[in-house]
């Protein structure tokens, strides 16, 4: 018996690899790098400068002092100043510098600003730290994407001017401030990136650039809630700024797109108002018969139909709750990541006039996770805003002096 073995086994090793049954579907060939994406990326790379980077080192020595002589590296300062260590330095968003005097906002191509405000939302509190937890999870990022080949920090400016002072016990007094302060950014010709706060801000955001343009503006909306209610507990809240939006003289309800809704948590109340306003809906599940492709481009059709410019407004919650646990009304069945930043990108390659990110609850969140998303939305709408040479191009509509609310 032992005996027939070893001969079988032999006789096995000694077939030719090609007769080998594992062998008989294998393709032995080399991708031809040309046509690899990934490929592709690496090369692209080279053609992007390094000039930002070096001066941002300079800087750092001038205002860091040299590093210890032990250093052979002799680019790092003693006190950490810019983008690196990713673990060290004051947080700002993406480590960009802090505009303390906000009329300097005017020298740079986009603004971050922090609305933190939750007094409209009606259930799971916290997004009022939503500003705090976006920009300590930022530092983890560098400015260059791979599959775009962009780096923000040379192809673009980008400051943090700080939070709004928002008024935590009176809603319509911290919508005058949101708008105040969206107004005076919008106004410099900077692009405004709001980082929320509950989702009623989407009301005094859009006032805030509305109020610096004679032109009209379209809304692209991302969310799983209808948000378009006149009043939600006797207040205007989380639930009702799409109402309030679409009232203002130059932002029609025909041009707002409302991208997700779905699932158990739009309140009838919504109805009555979206079938009168008309806005253009889709739901996860037109998303996924008719591609996100193919969803975007309607979308865009719709959102820039006899208007000047789009501003986005994404609520994290469009999401699946499975990716985005720290939010104030998390919901199963949303979109998956990957789905969500490329219909981001599509949106923002046809240009935008600012953006507001929402609903970030960082007591709610799980190792930041819901944090990071958001920062993805922001950095890869920067980037495809900039890829595609439309960094500024919101600036003809402004037309009017910032006026105070």
């Amino acid at each position: 018996m032992m005996h027939h073995r070893a001969a079988a086994l032999q006789r096995s090793v000694a077939l030719p690899a090609a007769a080998h049954p594992l062998h008989l579907n294998r393709r032995w060939h080399h991708p031809d790098l040309s046509k690899l994406r990934g490929w592709k990326a690496v090369e692209k790379e080279a053609e992007v400068g390094h000039a930002a980077w070096q001066r941002e080192q300079e800087h750092a020595l001038k205002m860091g002092l040299p590093g210890a002589s032990s250093l052979t590296d002799k680019t790092i300062p003693t006190f950490s100043r810019g983008e690196l260590p990713h673990f060290a330095g004051i947080l700002t968003f993406m480590k960009a510098p802090y505009v303390e005097d906000v009329r300097e906002v005017k020298k740079y191509d986009a603004a971050v600003v922090g609305a933190p405000f939750d007094g409209g939302t009606t259930y799971r509190s916290g997004t009022r730290f939503g500003p705090q937890g976006i920009r300590r999870i930022s530092a983890l990022y560098s400015p260059y994407n791979f599959e775009m080949g962009v780096d923000l920090r040379e192809q673009m400016t980008l400051c943090d001017t700080g939070d709004v002072f928002t008024i935590p016990a009176n809603i319509e007094k911290a919508f005058d401030q949101i708008s105040n302060g969206v107004g005076f950014i919008a106004a410099s010709g900077a692009f405004p990136i709001v980082l929320g706060g509950d989702h009623s801000i989407g009301f005094p955001t859009v006032r805030g650039v509305a109020s610096c343009t004679s032109k009209k503006i379209g809304i692209v909306h991302f969310d799983r809630h209808a948000d378009i209610q006149e009043k939600d507990l006797d207040e205007r809240m989380h639930t009702t700024p799409y109402f309030h939006a679409t009232n203002l003289p130059n932002v029609p309800p025909k041009n707002l797109v409302q991208i997700g809704i779905g699932g158990w948590q739009v309140p009838r109340a919504a109805l009555p108002v979206m079938r009168q306003r008309r806005p253009t809906v889709f739901s996860v599940s037109d998303v996924e018969e008719l591609g996100p492709e193919k969803v975007i481009e309607m979308a865009l059709d719709r959102a820039w139909d006899g208007v000047d410019a789009v501003w986005l407004s994404f609520d994290i919650d469009c999401i699946d709750a499975a990716f985005v646990p720290g939010t104030g009304w998390p919901e199963p069945g949303g979109f998956l990541p990957r789905e969500a930043l490329k219909m981001v990108g599509l949106v923002a390659k046809e240009g935008l006039c600012g953006m507001e990110i929402v609903e970030v609850s960082p007591p709610y969140d799980t190792s930041d996770i819901t944090s990071l998303m958001a920062l993805r939305v922001i950095v890869d709408t920067l980037g495809s805003l900039v890829a595609h040479g439309k960094m500024g191009a919101h600036k003809h509509i402004i037309d009017k002096p910032f006026s105070p609310f």
